[in-house]
């Protein structure tokens, strides 16, 4: 069985859609105005092997918050989609993910209820870059928490996110996004022995 989804989010601060397949290859062919953004959820498909297209639209004239927070909710409601009553999941998961001077953990359950702990540890200082038009450009630190709360807003999961320790913004927020792939794919992950059942003593995700 197909566990694909496509999900569409216009609002009058952004237009998003997006197609995940949880079975994929991790290809992420999407249109994304924000290179630091993009490069985060590029890594994320090529560790967590999901296929991910579409296109993200926002009001980045008034801030990248509304585009980010509102990219991880639709990303979310297209996991709940793809994994429906979650029958047959492993259901949790969680992996360690170093990168050069930064260890980085997530854990992670989908479980039904939405909860974030995110301990990034990040500076808060925007990473400056030059965009596609050579002109600078930023991405705002402080959206990377934004982008996980609304992710598990839209999945109705637990998501523990932890710097263990680390120097670099950029190391902390990728290894995080590459972590959190890893331990959503694990949890995701067909488990052979639960034969279709839900993994749950209630019989039911809620």
């Amino acid at each position: 069985m197909e566990r694909i989804a496509t999900v569409e989010r216009n609002t009058k601060e952004t237009q998003i859609k997006l197609t995940l397949n949880l079975d994929g290859s991790g290809k992420c062919t999407m249109k994304n105005p924000i290179g630091f953004f993009d490069h985060m959820l590029q890594a994320f498909c090529k560790h967590g092997m999901f296929d991910l297209s579409g296109e993200l639209h926002g009001d980045l004239e008034v801030d990248q918050h509304h585009l980010i927070e509102d990219t991880g909710i639709t990303l979310g409601l297209c996991f709940a989609k793809a994994l429906g009553d979650c029958a047959g999941i492993f259901r949790t998961g969680f992996f360690i993910y170093p990168m050069d001077e930064s260890l980085l953990q997530a854990s992670v359950d989908f479980g039904g209820r939405s909860y974030l702990v995110c301990d990034a540890k990040l500076t808060g200082i925007p990473l400056v870059s030059l965009g596609q038009d050579g002109k600078q450009a930023s991405f705002q630190t402080d959206c990377f928490e934004d982008f996980w709360q609304g992710f598990v807003c839209g999945a109705k999961c637990n998501l523990h996110l932890d710097t263990i320790r680390g120097r670099s913004d950029h190391h902390k927020m990728e290894g995080l996004f590459k972590a959190a792939s890893r331990a959503i794919r694990a949890a995701v992950e067909v488990d052979v022995r639960r034969n279709g059942e839900v993994p749950s003593t209630k019989g039911v995700i809620v």
